[in-house]
């Protein structure tokens, strides 16, 4: 195994790396990189590549043999100067196709022969090996049609293909930038039954600089155009969807113009709403049926699909390689960006990212609606299926996902349509290194066994309410541990041959000084990070927040190679203990701190202080627990603080409620005032105004009674106010419950929810009406309290509870914190419910 990096002439090319593929041929396993350049997109094959893993050396001869008992062919088996964690010197076996490869390390394991780091593709190595995460250089050998002579627009057939094994990291990261991707929105149509209506393109900026709509239709133009004036549409609509349609007789010819559409117009990448599992999945589906090769690969190929089950078929998860193209999914993607929404439809982000949704009159019944569209208003089915491309752009534009997926391939090596993928971006920054410091990896289950790591550190609470609380937030705890005391895979197996001359950690831990490679990389991010922040770069910002916090469950992660309970305890141990001293020390100089959360502490300061003054205060007891822990560290551990806390937020009022029913504080629940420039914001956390299973009448009820009581104004009246609307049914629109109902209907037996019989009982309706059943395959469910039970909205045949939503949701809300201003729910409107009786 090579652990150089390839030097390379000034002569080389260099391009963002699309998609990786390694396969076998005659000739041995090569390599397929798709790379766009400046100049386009061309194909590298790598060749002459191996397929490798390790073995201990004491067992490498008994490892050969049975090899070769089972004809199982090596192209070489060398001794090398690495070791495993357990200091054993390895051999390196090395096949050159796949197929042995995956034979040979069945064999071993089936013998009880250990082989490590036996789960990397060959792509996989060759890049990671030389530390090539989005941008590649390359020196082409064998030249199909050199780079230079290739125009800006390929037909699918021109594309420039080089054979070439020397490839780097570039170092162009600034022209890289240059590099843009194209990207077009797809979005299909279809009945129930998975027949093709339409499909709809849409791209704000090809490689021609042109923006692209597009959708093509099954159907007779000339009998739509007849139709137009009984359209929905008005006449303009109209007139401009109809110049966007390309009209097709049947599925055969519409999926037969889409191959050719994506041949012809050659994105880069495309973009949709569970486009992979829904869209694409069909599309393969239809062509199957029909026997048409779906071959939009760069290729002329058809993709290959994987599919990871995640328990039942109902959970299958689909992935979808494309040679040369990317297939991205806005679901996902904004997952992987945390952003997080009470429902992920398209309508429902669309509405709360851009202020807009789907062009649909009944939500509903929307397939109801697209049937009939398609039957007899083609035009508006077409002005639906485009809204709906566009809004998929405009969510990517508006989140900048694409920029954010770029930068996080750039960072990390993972290819840009990765979802999730913690453990593998920590394992191609961190193993390259690893090899070069003379370690392989260990295996999933090497590291010590039966210890268990804490969470993080949560005190118990002082209830109350009150004024001036100060927040102090460690920047980035966890990271900033691992930096200040070293705390790294390999610096724990080095910290443990030398103890005398390392830094102590938990449950019998101890972490080299000189010898690791964690607090590098964190260090590196987290300079990167901040320069991202002065520029503004909001998504780079993001990508790098999350890499840098994920690293630290990648260790407290069974499914990690390099999972041990002393790197995750040494992490958490350590933050219980930097929180609790702080906590001492603040007390010890006269605060009174009511809450402390894993990385951040609540203190409560004179209630006379002015805003400026609590700023001030705040700003110098984040200096005074900095310095101070400067010292302790150096004292203790003779090592630098990479520790941070900061003054965060002063909360003007604030409430600390109790459980309910006790006189116990709680946890991860609070409420308060925050005054920034000059205006005034109210935070909840973990209280009724944030939670997606309270209805808006808590939540607005909750929001405008602590506005009340925080600003000292009257609030009996406003209490009263609510009930007596909320019994004479004023207030209807605001009791809807909305939850999800996470399995098929059928599978809820035991404990059955509210929500759950309130679907049952709206698709018993729907199957007597002869109408679709809509909660059967899970999804969301809006319903509500009626005196018969749960029912769902638009479903409601009895009248609604009242009483239900004045104990359960109001005086719940009220309850949390008028004690605390010497009130009760019941004492407001004990008179007024008796009049209701």
């Amino acid at each position: 195994m090579s652990l150089t990096v390839e030097k390379l002439t000034p002569s080389s090319n260099y391009g963002f790396l699309l998609t990786r593929q390694a396969y076998d041929t005659k000739q041995g396993i090569e390599l397929s990189l798709w790379v766009k350049t400046l100049q386009g997109a061309v194909n590298i094959i790598v060749q002459n590549q191996q397929a490798l893993f390790f073995v201990e050396q004491r067992q490498q001869v008994q490892a050969q043999s049975l090899l070769s008992e089972q004809r199982i062919l090596t192209a070489k088996v060398n001794p090398l100067a690495l070791k495993t964690f357990n200091q054993q010197l390895v051999s390196g076996f090395y096949f050159s196709t796949m197929r042995d490869f995956y034979r040979a390390r069945d064999a071993l394991k089936q013998a009880q022969i250990k082989c490590y780091e036996d789960d990397f593709r060959p792509d996989e190595r060759f890049l990671m090996e030389r530390f090539i995460t989005s941008g590649i250089e390359f020196i082409p050998q064998s030249i199909a049609q050199p780079i230079t002579e290739l125009p800006k627009q390929f037909p699918q057939s021109n594309f420039a293909t080089f054979y070439c094994n020397k490839c780097r990291a570039t170092d162009k990261a600034q022209l890289l930038d240059d590099i843009a991707l194209t990207m077009v929105s797809l979005d299909i149509e279809c009945s129930m039954a998975g027949e093709l209506y339409s499909i709809g393109l849409h791209s704000h900026k090809m490689s021609d600089g042109k923006s692209i709509k597009c959708v093509l239709m099954i159907g007779d133009q000339n009998n739509v155009i007849a139709k137009a004036t009984q359209s929905k549409l008005s006449d303009e609509e109209a007139t401009e969807i109809a110049q966007h349609i390309v009209w097709l007789d049947n599925e055969q010819a519409l999926l037969a113009a889409l191959i050719a559409w994506i041949k012809t117009h050659d994105p880069d990448i495309f973009i949709g709403w569970n486009v992979i599992n829904f869209d694409f999945n069909l599309l393969q589906k239809r062509c199957d049926i029909y026997n048409i090769a779906f071959n939009i690969g760069r290729n002329a190929k058809s993709p290959r699909w994987r599919t990871r089950s995640a328990g039942g078929s109902q959970n299958e998860q689909k992935f979808i390689d494309v040679a040369g193209r990317v297939v991205l999914d806005g679901i996902d993607l904004l997952k992987n960006a945390t952003y997080n929404f009470p429902s992920f439809s398209l309508d429902f982000v669309a509405n709360a990212l851009l202020g807009k949704g789907k062009k649909v009159d009944d939500v509903d019944n929307r397939m109801q609606e697209i049937n009939d569209n398609f039957a007899d208003d083609k035009l508006a089915l077409a002005a639906y299926n485009l809204e709906d491309c566009h809004l998929v752009t405009l969510i990517f534009e508006q989140s900048l996902l694409l920029e954010f997926t770029r930068l996080r391939a750039k960072l990390t090596g993972l290819s840009i349509d990765r979802i999730g993928g913690s453990v593998a971006a920590f394992t191609n920054l961190y193993l390259p290194k690893l090899h070069r410091s003379g370690y392989i990896a260990p295996n999933m289950g090497d590291g010590l066994q039966g210890l268990v790591s804490p969470g993080g550190y949560v005190m118990d609470s002082i209830p109350g309410l009150y004024k001036n609380v100060l927040v102090l937030d460690f920047k980035s705890l966890y990271p900033s541990i691992i930096r200040s005391f070293n705390i790294d895979p390999m610096g724990l197996i080095e910290g443990l041959k030398s103890p005398k001359n390392s830094i102590k950690g938990f449950d019998g831990a101890y972490f080299s000084r000189d010898k690791h490679f964690l607090p590098e990389i964190i260090n590196e991010l987290w300079l990167e990070r901040d320069i991202a922040k002065k520029d503004k770069n909001a998504a780079l910002s993001q990508a790098i927040k999350i890499i840098m916090n994920s690293f630290y469950g990648v260790l407290g992660s069974t499914g990690c190679r390099f999972f041990d309970p002393r790197l995750s305890g040494s992490i958490t141990k350590r933050s219980h203990e930097l929180l609790i001293t702080t906590k001492m020390w603040l007390e010890d100089d006269g605060y009174q701190v009511i809450y402390g959360d894993t990385d951040s502490i609540f203190v409560s300061v004179d209630d006379d202080l002015t805003l400026q003054q609590c700023q001030t205060l705040g700003k110098a007891l984040q200096d005074k627990i900095n310095l101070r822990w400067q010292a302790t560290l150096k004292k203790d551990f003779a090592i630098e603080s990479q520790l941070e806390i900061e003054f965060e937020t002063h909360f003007s009022q604030f409430l600390m409620p109790t459980i309910r029913g006790q006189d116990v504080g709680t946890k991860k629940r609070y409420a308060g005032m925050v005054e920034k420039k000059g205006t005034s914001e109210l935070i909840f956390k973990g209280l009724e105004s944030v939670r997606t299973d309270w209805t808006e009448l808590a939540k607005t009820f909750q929001r405008e009674l602590y506005l009340k009581i925080f600003n000292g104004e009257p609030f009996a009246d406003y209490v009263r106010s609510i009930v007596a609307q909320t019994s004479a049914g004023q207030l209807d629109h605001l009791l809807v419950y909305r939850k999800r109902i996470r399995r098929q209907l059928d599978h809820y037996i035991k404990n059955v929810p509210p929500h759950v019989k309130a679907a049952r009982l709206a698709d018993d309706i729907n199957k007597i009406n002869n109408q679709p059943q809509k909660y059967q395959q899970r999804g969301w469910i809006e319903y509500l309290i009626t005196t018969s039970g749960p029912q769902a909205k638009g479903y409601v045949n009895a009248p609604l509870d009242y009483q239900f939503y004045i104990d359960r949701q109001l005086a719940t809300v009220a309850d949390a914190i008028l004690p605390f201003v010497g009130s009760s729910f019941e004492k407001l409107t004990s008179d007024q419910m008796n009049l209701f009786q």
